[in-house]
């Protein structure tokens, strides 16, 4: 699996950004594709989660189930545990650059378990992962000016 990586400043506090991250049923309203999120199981204690996704693709929905875990408020890692792809794992890291900016990083590869073209295939992932953060980055820039 080929990895991709985004790295984007967000405006807003360092636990804002993992608040915002882990907030995995308001996935829905800011990450376009996804039309569903279910949390499992969760044990925020110990920074375990479990979630089930609904992904919307051009031509099908597919579902897939990932678990996380955290090194809050640093660092939230995924592996997929089921689904409609052969294999996904991924990292979100944030650095705060000072109060109220952070460096917010995803690395992620994806495996979707059938032959796609290399530079389809990765022009793809790369626009994924780059959309990703910038969706991210609004909610959690919009999360901060509500407090």
């Amino acid at each position: 699996m080929e990895r991709q990586s985004h790295t984007e400043i967000v405006h807003a506090p360092l636990d804002l950004c993992f608040d915002t991250i882990v907030s995995f049923e308001e996935y829905p309203k800011w990450f376009s594709g996804i039309t569903g999120a279910t949390v499992l199981s969760r044990d925020e204690g110990r920074g375990l989660w479990t979630v089930k996704y609904d992904l919307h693709m051009i031509i099908k929905t597919i579902t897939y189930t990932l678990a996380y875990e955290s090194e809050r408020p640093t660092l939230l890692t995924w592996e997929l545990v089921e689904g409609d792809v052969k294999d996904v794992e991924g990292t979100y890291r944030f650095t705060s650059l000072e109060y109220g900016l952070t460096e917010a990083t995803c690395t992620q590869a994806v495996d979707v378990g059938f032959w796609i073209p290399g530079p389809l295939r990765r022009g793809f992932e790369k626009s994924a992962v780059q959309d990703s953060v910038r969706e991210f980055k609004k909610a959690a820039e919009d999360r901060a000016r509500a407090r």
